[in-house]
């Protein structure tokens, strides 16, 4: 990203001294235009950047400007531990490091700044792995405000919830303890306790949403990671994995992957404009209706195995051809 380019620009400055714009370019991997647009843009935003011409010339930033953090507002901190929160910098082995920043970052934010940043840390996180056999749809916007939501998870107050349930659509109310607010794959859900026990609910499905005057019932010792994770791990880990073999038509297979992409059993072919005109594509389900949803690819997705998973989507396509060549019930 840019913004993470510049900033690294500034810290090699101030590290280096002086540096020639090809060895700028080398350490960041771009090219040197790219490094000077980069130059161009510190300097219009008021970094006291400048180049120095000559066989012995390069950039250097003017003597005694150090980046610092301490015009950070509030929001600002707020949002820059909510943006490294999560689990994919653990996932990159980088978490040790990523702590160690975090640190580093909050002994520089002003004093007052952070409790804000910290609690914001421990409120929202963004998860951006959507859930395993669920097509990536986005969300269609908070029913409620987020930020009543976001205002009884950071003043740490109970919440009384009307929530419109997906699976029977029937509307229900909850008194609830958050523990915070998890972006998952461009999905906001809240995470809270309902009588002890921890449950999660889709904002978008939020009817309405009051703060209570009464503070919060977290069960001691956790924190949103540790809740989130526990429901995280429930929805998505298979105990015992259903193993399906597909062929998949060469024409559909980029669809067909980015569809079933948290289903995969092992990595992706790489080239697919190489792939011979059906690729074998190993996956995994919960169970064999679980995996009926193949049969919406027709033809261009052939189950290979299991046999049982074969012989039900062989029934339903049956039932298919056979409501179909009758006339229209208008009953």
């Amino acid at each position: 990203m840019r913004s993470e380019r510049l900033l690294s620009i500034m810290l090699l400055l101030q590290t280096h001294g002086q540096l020639p714009a090809s060895d700028l370019a080398a350490r960041l991997e771009v090219s040197v235009r790219t490094v000077m647009r980069d130059i161009e843009a510190l300097s219009a935003g008021g970094v006291p950047v400048y180049t120095v011409r000559g066989p012995h010339g390069g950039i250097a930033l003017l003597p005694g400007y150090r980046t610092n953090v301490t015009g950070m507002t509030t929001d600002e901190a707020r949002a820059l531990f909510v943006l490294l929160s999560g689990q994919a910098h653990a996932e990159l082995g980088l978490g040790q490091a990523l702590g160690s920043a975090l640190r580093k970052l909050m002994a520089a934010l002003p004093a007052p700044h952070r409790p804000d940043a910290d609690l914001a840390s421990r409120r929202i996180l963004i998860d951006p792995v959507r859930w395993r056999g669920a097509p990536a749809r986005p969300g269609t916007g908070p029913a409620v405000d987020l930020a009543v939501l976001q205002q009884a998870v950071f003043n740490d107050r109970r919440l009384r919830l009307r929530y419109r349930h997906g699976r029977d659509n029937r509307v229900r109310s909850y008194t609830l303890d958050p523990y915070g607010l998890v972006n998952k794959a461009g999905v906001w859900y809240l995470v809270a306790d309902h009588r002890g026990e921890p449950a999660l609910f889709r904002t978008d499905r939020a009817l309405s949403a009051a703060i209570l005057d009464e503070p919060v019932r977290r069960r001691d010792g956790l924190e949103l990671a540790d809740v989130w994770d526990g429901l995280r791990r429930h929805i998505d880990d298979i105990p015992a994995p259903l193993p399906v073999t597909v062929s998949v038509h060469r024409d559909i297979l980029p669809k067909f992957l980015r569809i079933h992409e948290a289903d995969l059993a092992g990595p992706p072919p790489l080239d697919l404009d190489s792939q011979p005109e059906r690729v074998h594509i190993d996956l995994r389900f919960r169970s064999v209706a679980a995996a009926e949803v193949l049969l919406a690819f027709g033809t261009d997705a052939e189950v290979l195995a299991p046999a049982e998973l074969r012989q039900a989507l062989a029934r339903k396509a049956a039932e298919v051809a056979a409501r179909y060549a009758t006339a229209p019930d208008h009953r």
